[in-house]
């Protein structure tokens, strides 16, 4: 059987020929993309030429096209769409591409000439940019490093792709095996119609007809937590969310945890740095440990005593409605959501309606066309990874295709929670062709009832918002290298054009686009896009606490010496120290979120989770533009893509955001907009 990644593609537009992939196929395309890498490495070692730029530096970045086609099609379908066997091959893959990429980075030969060409550097533009950026890898992969150093460096590479894999693959065992399993229609009290005819058809695909099945994924877990009057069922689904990975089990990560922690902590240390926080700080735009604290600090200096008020707000509030019990975390979601309809006579049951899923496709495809000059198309017959996958064409104002977009919306028990934007091929400008960005969205909806369509709470509206703006950053790139193509951009930056597009969620201009009623076509009522304004910073603060609380749980990680890892007591006890001055509820015993915290442990966050807030001061300040000048205007839209978004990283990050703002970013419009001013 011929295996489709050893040729070229002959799918339109040379897609990934999803239908014809299989598991057996990706290891030997593995093992043949690495052989081709290496043979490609060397013509450039033997090469007798002087080390430059074309012969160097560029013919690295030309090399690894067969490996790099198979690595994002194994590594993106095993968090889409995987399976045990599927599991099992991204295993065996991972160390041997950690191999691979350590004997790249530490090829003496290569490094001579990359070094080089780096101290005689000549070049300008993107090319300056690709050359500091290889240079910066290179030393950043133990290039420089010597004997048992370099050796040791290997090891600990290969044994940290093990380790956060492991730690995914454990995270999203323990969220498909959980099953609230309900018998009795009076335990389904409080809860819309749509969330129990949701849960009707769980059980039926689960074989308990019947019954009723709430699970760990966000559709199923959330609006549980916000509507069910059985509180006692609540302090279970939470007990069971915040419990993962913590049972001393086959997929308890504790240990994985301070084993990555520490491997992490010892390259920092074989690289000169104090600690892991150090290290990747040095290639963001916060620079030192000592900003990200401060910057923190400030936010929860102003945003503290306002979350503090919202919790007594949410206390008075129970009392008022007779409860008698304190306020535990399992009670939050509920009487914020009771106190949110109060306040502003508004609840996702009276919007869901006017947000249907394909009406909100259409509208952020609206948002971006009337912003950036492009369009889009379905296309049935490009080959996609499951049914479910909607695939379109990218065009632009001149009528060619600008990338190509899948978007994959509903949980599965092949996919990993939370909502994501990847890519299975970046946008490249090289020997004279064009290569188009293969760009994908992957979330986790609320999915269509036997009796309704998919209806969109708002918060998933202003997800899919967010995914498509990271979207945008790779569909819309313009650059020379796949290296500086699109999201490639310094990880505190990543956020900015993701977060922007949220804005647009809220402004009656983009609403009339598509917010539309799914039975009658009426537009959504202004009262209730009044009402979505004025809760947009309904307990802000508190989102702010938490946001803040997991980023000093991210640092308390990174930002330890190995001398004070190897001090540390258990995670719990570890976790508890991080929230001390943030948290605003007591302690839930045998529950942990570092366990959990997949986007530092298997995701690329590691002591970067504060780049969320970071964005939002950048993506705040931006939109204030657009608001003073008009939220559709051409002038502004087309300045924030051309210096933003077809950049990627191609330029310093602030040097772009000057060229599109014509100063630096202020935190005031994030104040303003979050009530903390």
């Amino acid at each position: 059987m011929s295996n489709p990644f050893l040729n070229s593609y002959t799918t339109p537009f040379e897609v990934p020929p999803f239908h014809e992939i299989k598991n057996e196929h990706y290891l030997p395309a593995l093992e043949e993309g690495i052989a081709r890498a290496k043979k490609e490495i060397d013509l450039i070692t033997d090469n007798e030429d002087n080390p430059t730029f074309a012969n160097t530096i560029e013919a690295l970045e030309k090399g690894g096209e067969l490996l790099g086609n198979v690595a994002s099609v194994l590594f993106n379908l095993n968090s889409a769409e995987t399976s045990d066997d599927l599991q099992a091959i991204t295993r065996d893959a991972s160390p041997m591409l950690s191999a691979f990429d350590n004997e790249v980075k530490q090829n003496e030969k290569l490094w001579k000439r990359i070094k080089t060409v780096y101290q005689n550097a000549k070049s300008t533009g993107e090319e300056a940019m690709l050359l500091e950026k290889t240079y910066k890898g290179f030393v950043r992969s133990g290039a420089d490093l010597q004997g048992e150093s370099k050796e040791r460096f290997k090891e600990i590479s290969m044994e940290l792709s093990k380790l956060t894999l492991q730690f995914g693959e454990n995270l999203l065992a323990e969220t498909n095996k959980y099953e609230l399993v309900i018998d009795d229609e009076a335990d389904l009290k409080g809860l819309p119609e749509g969330v129990k005819d949701q849960a009707s058809d769980t059980a039926k695909q689960n074989g308990k007809e019947g019954k009723w099945v709430f699970t760990l994924q966000a559709p199923s877990y959330i609006p549980f937590m916000e509507h069910a009057e059985n509180r006692v069922l609540r302090e279970q689904l939470y007990k069971a969310y915040m419990s993962k990975c913590l049972k001393g089990d086959e997929y308890d990560n504790q240990d994985l945890l301070k084993q990555i922690v520490s491997l992490r902590a010892e390259i920092a240390r074989l690289l000169g740095y104090e600690t892991y926080a150090k290290y990747v700080l040095e290639e963001r735009m916060a620079q030192e440990p000592t900003q990200v604290f401060a910057f923190l600090e400030d936010l929860m200096q102003r945003a503290l005593p306002k979350a503090k008020e919202e919790v007594e707000e949410i206390k008075e509030f129970m009392k008022e409605l007779g409860a008698s019990h304190h306020l535990e975390r399992w009670d939050w979601a509920y009487y914020s959501e009771k106190l949110r309809k109060k306040k502003y006579d508004l609840d996702d049951e009276l919007t869901k309606p006017y947000f249907k899923l394909e009406n909100v496709i259409q509208g952020v495809f609206t948002t971006s066309e009337k912003l950036y000059d492009i369009s889009f198309k379905r296309n049935n017959d490009l080959p996609t990874y499951h049914k479910e996958v909607e695939a379109y064409e990218v065009i632009d104002s001149n009528g060619d295709i600008k990338a190509i977009f899948y978007a994959d919306f509903f949980p599965r028990k092949g996919k990993r929670g939370g909502a994501w934007m990847t890519s299975f091929r970046e946008q490249r400008k090289m020997d004279g062709k064009t290569t188009i960005p293969i760009v994908s969205i992957v979330c986790n909806f609320t999915p269509s009832t036997s009796k309704t369509p998919s209806l969109l709470k708002f918060e998933e509206v202003n997800t899919l918002f967010h995914e498509f703006g990271h979207a945008l950053h790779g569909m819309l790139a313009d650059t020379k290298y796949a290296s500086l193509s699109g999201t490639s951009v310094f990880w505190d930056f990543v956020e900015l054009p993701s977060q922007i597009l949220e804005n647009w969620c809220y402004e009656k201009e983009c609403l009339d686009l598509f917010a539309r009623h799914y039975e009658t076509n009426e537009l959504i009522p202004q009262r209730y896009i009044d009402a979505i304004k004025a809760s947009a910073t309904y307990h802000e603060a508190y989102a702010t606490v938490r946001q803040i609380s997991l980023a000093l749980l991210d640092m308390t990680w990174h930002h330890a010496t190995a001398t004070e890892i190897e001090k540390m007591e258990d995670v719990v006890t570890i976790e508890k120290q991080a929230f001390e001055k943030v948290d605003l509820f007591p302690n839930v015993e045998n529950t942990s979120m570092s366990v959990q915290f997949g986007h530092i442990f298997a995701g690329g966050y590691a002591a970067g989770y504060y780049s969320y807030k970071w964005a939002e001061v950048l993506d705040a300040d931006a939109f204030a533009l657009f608001q003073e000048k008009g939220v559709f205007d051409k002038e502004v839209a087309l300045a924030f893509k051309d210096n933003v978004l077809s950049k990627g990283g191609t330029e310093h990050p602030m040097d772009l955001y000057v060229k599109f703002r014509g100063k630096e970013p202020s935190p005031e419009a994030l104040l303003i907009r979050a009530g903390l001013s």
